[in-house]
């Protein structure tokens, strides 16, 4: 029995360190927050006056053209939704003032042309 429990233990270890490994790869390019759904690439930068996640897939850009998009921004207790429209090559954005601060949580949903739904979470530092 404990044995089984130590291979176990051994095992969701190793697979816990191959995970954080497989993420070890992705770095930010716009200087935002990074998540990775798929094998790809979502970085979110986030300003006052505009928000805008950008696209990448192994370091290339994957245009955006014909996508569309929605963000849920989390602050405090506030939700507020916004629009993401295609900007530049591999960008989702959306304009307005809308209120960011560290601690914001964001869930974006993006349709690419000829793609599912992929819903990707960020936290904003």
């Amino acid at each position: 029995m404990k044995l089984r429990i130590a291979l176990f233990v051994a095992a969701v270890l190793f697979g816990a360190s191959s995970v954080a490994f497989a993420d070890g790869d992705h770095k930010t390019k716009y200087g935002g927050v990074l998540t990775v759904v798929k094998d790809v690439e979502y970085e979110l930068v986030a300003k006052p006056d505009a928000i805008t996640i950008y696209v990448d897939d192994h370091g290339k850009k994957v245009s955006t053209k014909g996508g569309t998009g929605k963000l849920t921004l989390l602050t405090g207790a506030e939700k507020s939704e916004v629009t993401l429209t295609p900007v530049g090559e591999n960008g989702l954005e959306a304009r307005g003032p809308m209120k960011v601060a560290t601690g914001t949580k964001a869930v974006a949903t993006i349709t690419l042309q000829g793609k599912p739904a992929v819903s990707a979470r960020f936290e904003l530092r």
